[in-house]
């Protein structure tokens, strides 16, 4: 028997708004990040680092029943200042919700469902950030909604890609397309590209997503040169790198038990004629997972969930020069392992405290591990 609709597969932001009460028309919220991270585990003294992550403002206006606009804005490390989200969205039926403006990109678990309340581990998972890379979130145009006959829930976009080329090339083999995303910035667009995932629901305690996001890079290498030079229009075919990304994810939970688990596998091709172009280090192909587990052990000592104390463990693979067009490039540091382990205490419902240690590994011989004591926390309402 299919479960009811589950609008939590919509992003967060959005998930806010439509809950709202009809006649509220203005929701305020926030979410903040506050962190202590310390490195261990070389013959180095370091310094500990202290810092005011992110703090998030959330504002979500309901014109109608029907019409929405919503809105992150993000301030990172005190200094930096973000637009997270911006989108109208009209809500047509509960299968169809037509949107328009900034949107998160719909890939794995973390980079629609990224406040601290929502995920174990003081920092956000590492396949998230090289991989993904979280939080990835483009201008476009799309769709999204819940079918509740067959539990299934998708979302499709039309977006624009990555920006590839700026006077210089922003991929990289450390980490992979992160300094690409345009993040709605005086955003460029060569090609569009296309963002879809689908959820299922049906398994009581089980979601599942598959998702894909099918593009090519942007270059500023086309602005300005005639179309009939071959010579121009090859030079900048050089700056360009098609991406095929396909992503899997699963989350469990039933009474005290929890766990999820992600794989990101993404293709890249032309790689040699952009890293020969850009001098870059691009891998031909990038991929990660991870699979965490966690029990909370205040359910065997109380009957309410207003609380939760979770040890949990997490072990993460993520590679982003997976296949390389050619060895010189190869960098065994960016082959790279994570096991993180630690606890997350849910003070009150949207408040969190959260300590853990991570031992991080490559396959380079030149460096050794690192270890890192993680110390935070997190409020969402």
């Amino acid at each position: 028997m299919a479960q009811e609709a589950d609008t939590s597969y919509l992003p967060n932001a959005a998930t806010t708004l439509l809950r709202s009460p009809s006649k509220k028309k203005l929701t305020i919220g926030t979410y903040a990040q506050i962190d202590y991270n310390q490195q261990f585990g070389d013959s180095l003294k370091h310094n500990g680092n202290l810092d005011v992550h992110r703090l998030v403002l959330l504002f979500a206006y309901r014109f109608s029943s029907k019409v929405g606009f919503v809105t992150e804005v993000e301030l990172e490390h005190v200094k930096e200042v973000f637009v997270e989200q911006a989108f109208l969205v009209y809500k047509a039926n509960s299968w169809l919700n037509l949107k328009g403006g900034l949107l998160l990109i719909p890939m794995g678990i973390i980079n629609e469902y990224h406040e601290p309340t929502t995920f174990l581990g003081v920092e956000r998972p590492n396949v998230d950030k090289y991989i993904v890379p979280t939080t990835w979130r483009e201008i476009g145009i799309g769709a999204s909604g819940n079918i509740n006959s067959v539990s299934i829930a998708y979302q499709i976009y039309m977006v624009n890609g990555f920006l590839g080329y700026d006077g210089k090339g922003r991929f990289r083999g450390v980490d992979g397309y992160r300094k690409g995303r345009q993040k709605g910035a005086e955003s460029i667009l060569t090609t569009p590209g296309l963002s879809a995932k689908i959820d299922y629901y049906g398994i009581l305690g089980l979601k599942i997503g598959l998702a894909g996001y099918f593009g090519k890079s942007e270059s500023t290498a086309y602005d300005g040169i005639n179309k009939n030079n071959d010579n121009a229009l090859s030079t900048a075919d050089s700056s360009i790198i098609n991406i095929v990304m396909m992503g899997f994810d699963a989350r469990y939970r039933y009474k005290n038990i929890f766990a999820r688990g992600e794989f990101i596998y993404s293709s890249n091709k032309n790689t040699g004629a952009y890293n020969t172009f850009t001098g870059k280090d691009l891998g031909s192909v990038l991929m990660g997972y991870y699979l965490e587990f966690g029990y909370n052990f205040w359910g065997l000592i109380a009957k309410n969930n207003k609380h939760n104390f979770i040890p949990f463990i997490r072990y993460e693979y993520y590679n982003t020069q997976k296949k390389v067009f050619s060895q010189s490039i190869y960098n065994p540091v960016f082959n790279r392992t994570s096991i993180t382990a630690g606890i997350s205490f849910k003070i009150v419902e949207g408040a969190v405290f959260k300590a853990d240690y991570q031992l991080f590994s490559n396959a380079s011989d030149q460096f050794g591990n690192v270890n890192m004591l993680n110390i935070g926390i997190g409020i969402w309402f």
